[in-house]
């Protein structure tokens, strides 16, 4: 709440400066001793915390300048209200990790003008990593999680095999879908989470927060338990990803995937939901950084035509969504449709790598 009320001080102070002379961020970085003295509130939070407290201000404005330069109309910095500030940052000092306490599977961690928390594990860290920054942050649901950003020894990372070694059944291209979740060149496909049963108690936990007086007690009850419903298809999602791109991963030494533009493809289309809750987004995230963990070459390619080309003589036919067979008016060729992109992304990715065949020479055709 203290770093709550030192960001809109920061907001009011930059918004009330001369529109030729706004300060930097390394100017409000200077003013804070100053505003700590003016007001003694701001003298509980750790300097480090204050400090991350204007960095964010400052990327927030970043995020917009880069909006506006994209062609997007866009609004101005929101003065944050009661509950809008849900997690605070320790960034080089401030905190310190022990691993003495009683209880089985906790740690302590020591946040200065904080104290002890006691915290458990989502997974161990590694033994050479060294913690750079801890961010501490409450969600809707009311549950704490504490983050930690560190850097680990090179050492624990396995080195990827020379392009040139590369071998048929070392090489993957995925072809990402909606009724199956990917599609392999391979000809393996991964069903999609079947969620139809979580999305139904969201629906109904709702509606009865619809029926609840907003603000009352009654009401924030049921928001905790819509929030919590939430998490857990959440929680269901990140956990079929991780499984799912740690198997690709360590099954292969490279993987080629598709670079898909997901935000356009979110504002223009009626299948919007159902590609939100793919998170391709954080899918390819995954693979990339697995990828560096487990020594697997990630690709990505241009995912235009995909579904469209034919693997066999390149000429592309239109299909519609509906379609799910690829067969070629040219030269005959059949293939599930799925396994015909991915089939496609895996040859982008090898000619990309410049390991690939030659390219196939376009086939004139008459309808």
């Amino acid at each position: 709440n203290i770093a709550r009320q030192l960001y809109n001080q920061i907001r009011h102070d930059y918004t009330n400066s001369l529109e030729n002379n706004k300060p930097t961020k390394t100017d409000q970085k200077n003013k804070l001793p100053n505003w700590k003295s003016t007001w003694e509130l701001f003298s509980e939070l750790h300097s480090r915390v204050a400090q991350e407290t204007v960095n964010r201000f400052h990327n927030n404005l970043s995020s917009l300048s880069r909006l506006k330069a994209n062609g997007h109309k866009i609004g101005w910095l929101q003065h944050k209200c009661q509950g809008d500030y849900q997690s605070i940052t320790y960034s080089q000092s401030g905190f310190e990790l022990e691993n003495n306490n009683d209880r089985n599977g906790y740690k302590n961690l020591n946040l200065s003008k904080i104290g002890t928390i006691p915290i458990r594990y989502h997974r161990e860290l590694p033994d050479t990593a060294v913690i750079k920054e801890v961010t501490l942050k409450r969600e809707p649901s009311g549950i704490w999680y504490v983050s930690f950003g560190f850097t680990v020894d090179d050492a624990e990372l396995s080195e990827k095999k020379p392009v040139s070694e590369l071998e048929d059944g070392e090489v993957v291209g995925l072809d990402l879908g909606v009724n199956n979740y990917i599609h392999t060149s391979d000809g393996l496909s991964v069903d999609w989470l079947d969620l139809k049963d979580e999305y139904a108690k969201l629906d109904s936990l709702h509606r009865d927060l619809s029926r609840k007086q907003h603000g009352s007690n009654n009401w924030e009850r049921q928001r905790k338990q819509l929030a919590r419903q939430k998490l857990q298809i959440q929680r269901k999602v990140v956990d079929f990803q991780h499984k799912l791109t740690t198997w690709l991963t360590k099954r292969y030494d490279c993987v080629v995937v598709e670079d898909l533009e997901v935000q356009k493809m979110l504002g223009g289309s009626l299948n919007s939901r159902n590609m939100q809750d793919c998170s391709w987004s954080r899918f390819v995230s995954m693979l990339k950084y697995k990828g560096k963990l487990y020594g697997c070459r990630i690709v990505e390619v241009d995912p235009r035509g995909t579904t469209k080309e034919c693997n066999n003589c390149s000429v592309e036919t239109e299909k519609p969504l509906w379609v799910r067979e690829h067969s070629c008016p040219s030269c005959g060729f059949k293939l599930d449709r799925d396994w015909n992109a991915a089939l496609n992304v895996v040859q982008r990715g090898l000619n990309k790598l410049g390991v690939g065949d030659a390219e196939v020479t376009l086939v004139e055709t008459g309808t």
